[in-house]
């Protein structure tokens, strides 16, 4: 009997669903495509990408993470890849153009693979064994390095730098940055919030400088005040310089126009009084985190202290931890203990503009880079390089082991993971063996972007790693192979390890999946391959 079969629905209208292979194509699809955009910037050779947002903005950079945030991705596999790129900025601080491209080449690999009908199963297991191994060749690949290794710790800053638009002065940036990263290191850990980054557009690259105290962008409240005070004795306050207002409505009522002068009197005794606690503890410079009044201003100037007003609370503490002030809530606690020193603290024009320089601090644990560029983008490109390098030169001593550069470690862990796919029985080989394929992508690129033979320069780069040179690596500039210790190309490990690590947790994700589902209104199914993709 020939009956219609009534078609069961269990979603919703309008809900959009691809299955089975067709998924995982149009996902690995998508991820390949995110890794292509930004792979062109990696390396020494690296191209940059213009950016342009809705509101015209324009930012020029090859840093991987600062390019992806701001493509604003809209495919559900393309922004796992994304997250990888954040994941690796947030833990190390570099190496995401790496890791993306990776975890791209990794889902390449991985289509072929499936195209000879091996489950995505039996891929993520193989490649999660791939991955174990690899830390573990990574781990005895690592050199040790320690905060006193000044040359090598200027080196790996210099690495993190080739390839930005800061390159030219690298050598200067990598010695303030070095510099500033053993300043603040308390207890061999660094926080990166101690390292405040002032950028001022003008001067050149060349004018960047590190000073042992804080810069904040503010100036001095009266024009009546010192511009310089030597041998300051500073005071952090957080609470108003004013009289205050009651919290509640009231109504004073005046019949005589003396009691409304012996009213203002009254206020403006109040704000002397204030002045003179401040001047009676020694101070001579006060940072005020809330408002300053006209006539406490003008009594200020009058005792020749140098005021600001409405600072930062961010900057009030990198302040304190600066000068060894401590901030007081109230004036009555305020006394020599609570005061705060640095040799200079002066106002002077920056650019266009007056900033307040806290100079010559002793022992500061909190120090500022002012970072200076001839334009807006040549200052923020510099100012992404010097925050690469402090993240690189923090994931080092973290760890405490580095490695060589160049493309030598990835090509390393091709040949040692070869090998032990070799000792494997089953369809887990063939993962192993494109895991270590898929790791000659990093040198193949570095070559690529240099406009070298990307076929030769890696032949000359595996017989060079079969001759036991561990520390082979591509030299873009000439075109050779180098030894990249020698040359002074050196990477943290974290930056490699946590890569590698990242790359295959959101390959092994995207290869699991075999399902997507579009629901809701509104919601579009991510296009297939035969549509083309869109970002």
């Amino acid at each position: 009997m020939n009956k219609d079969v009534q078609p069961i629905f269990i979603l919703p209208e309008g809900t959009q669903r691809k299955q089975g292979r067709n998924a995982q194509r149009n996902n690995i699809l998508a991820a390949k495509l995110v890794a292509e955009t930004v792979r062109t910037t990696l390396g020494p050779k690296g191209m940059d990408k213009m950016l342009v947002d809705a509101l015209g903005e324009v930012i020029v950079t090859n840093d991987g993470v600062t390019i992806l945030k701001e493509m604003q991705i809209e495919h559900p596999a393309a922004k796992m890849i994304v997250e990888v790129a954040k994941t690796q900025e947030d833990e190390v601080g570099d190496g995401t153009t790496t890791a993306v491209v990776l975890a791209g080449e990794f889902l390449k690999k991985a289509e072929e693979l499936l195209d000879m009908e091996i489950h995505p199963t039996v891929i993520v297991k193989g490649y999660r064994l791939a991955a174990s191994k690899a830390l573990d060749l990574l781990d005895k690949l690592g050199q040790p390095v320690t905060e006193n290794d000044t040359k090598l710790l200027e080196m790996i800053a210099q690495t993190a730098m080739t390839g930005k638009g800061a390159e030219s002065n690298k050598e200067k940036l990598a010695e303030i940055t070095v510099k500033a990263v053993k300043q603040v290191r308390v207890d061999g850990k660094v926080d990166l919030d101690d390292i405040k980054i002032e950028k001022k557009e003008g001067g050149s690259i060349e004018d960047t400088e590190l000073i042992q105290g804080i810069v904040l962008d503010k100036e001095r409240v009266h024009p009546g005040m010192p511009k310089t005070v030597k041998q300051a004795k500073i005071a952090l306050i957080d609470s108003p310089l004013e009289v205050k207002s009651t919290e509640t409505d009231a109504k004073i009522q005046i019949t005589d126009p003396t009691q409304l002068q012996s009213f203002l009197d009254m206020e403006e005794n109040m704000l002397r009084e204030m002045v003179k606690k401040i001047s009676n503890s020694g101070a001579n410079t006060v940072f005020c985190q809330k408002g300053i009044d006209d006539v406490a201003q003008h009594f200020m100037s009058k005792k020749g202290i140098y005021a600001i007003r409405r600072v930062k609370k961010s900057d009030m503490e990198k302040l304190a931890k600066a000068t060894g002030a401590r901030i007081v809530t109230n004036l009555d606690d305020l006394s020599l203990n609570e005061l705060g020193h640095a040799a200079i603290v002066e106002e002077s024009k920056v650019g266009d503009e007056n900033m307040t320089f806290v100079r010559e601090c002793k022992n500061p644990k909190s120090v500022t880079v002012l970072v200076r560029g001839s334009t807006e983008h040549v200052a923020d490109e510099a100012e992404r390089a010097i925050i690469d390098s402090i993240g690189d030169l923090m994931a080092a001593l973290s760890v405490g082991k580095v490695v060589a550069g160049a493309g030598s470690p990835e090509l390393e862990l091709s040949k040692h993971l070869m090998n032990y796919s070799e000792t494997l029985s089953g369809r887990e080989q063939l993962a192993v063996r494109a895991f270590a394929q898929a790791m000659e992508v990093i040198p193949r690129t570095l070559a690529e972007n240099a406009g070298l033979d990307p076929i030769d320069s890696l032949t000359e780069l595996k017989s060079a790693h079969e001759k036991n040179q561990v520390t082979a690596g591509i030299n873009v500039f000439t075109g050779k192979v180098m030894d990249a210790w020698k040359a002074g190309v050196i990477e943290p490990l974290k930056v490699k390890t946590q890569a590698v690590s990242s790359a295959t947790e959101v390959a092994t994700m995207i290869l699991r999946i075999d399902d997507v589902i579009a629901s809701g209104p509104g919601q579009q199914m991510p296009p297939g391959p035969e549509q083309g993709m869109q970002m």
